[in-house]
């Protein structure tokens, strides 16, 4: 059954197939190696330029809040909600994320019958000014850690300061 002939076939198919896995190995760390050589130190492979070690001045911050806040467009920052709509309401009914109409200067947490997450319920006595949802909106999470709120923010400081605008229209 196994001849001298067949031997020399499996053999040789073996040290064959072992002879493409080492030099494929050589050939991926030759063209993946980071560079050091063995023991050495390693180099970034790539990097990308932020600028930021360049410029250690810091940058023109652009208007205050308040300045943007006194000229906000009411119109602009009712489209602005429509980020806001898929859980918060105008209508004095709370959805996954509670009403939001007579917010601004309200009471933090003063939706009856909303479970409210421990880090908003720490701050209740505080109320809802525009420079408090300014820096809640810009940022939820970082504003306010171990908040339920999933939106990520509003970049823009005009973007918040005319949504607050308009939210302060929506007296109840």
């Amino acid at each position: 059954m196994f001849d001298t002939m067949t031997m020399t076939k499996v053999v040789g198919a073996t040290c064959g197939s072992l002879l493409v896995f080492m030099l494929g190995g050589w050939a991926a760390d030759a063209l993946y190696t980071t560079g050091g050589g063995h023991g050495g130190e390693r180099v970034q492979g790539y990097t990308i330029d932020t600028g930021s070690e360049e410029t250690t001045e810091v940058a023109d911050a652009g208007p205050a809040f308040a300045e943007l806040y006194a000229a906000a467009d009411v119109a602009s920052g009712e489209k602005v909600f429509s980020k806001c709509k898929a859980c918060h309401k105008l209508d004095g009914s709370d959805g996954t994320g509670p009403h939001l109409n007579g917010i601004v200067d309200k009471m933090k947490a003063a939706s009856a019958g909303f479970g409210y997450s421990d880090a908003i319920l720490a701050v209740a006595d505080q109320a809802w000014t525009p420079e408090n949802l300014n820096g809640f909106l810009e940022n939820p999470r970082k504003y306010m850690p171990g908040t339920k709120m999933a939106f990520a923010g509003l970049p823009k400081p005009a973007d918040r300061a005319d949504l607050i605008a308009y939210l302060a229209t929506s007296q109840p």
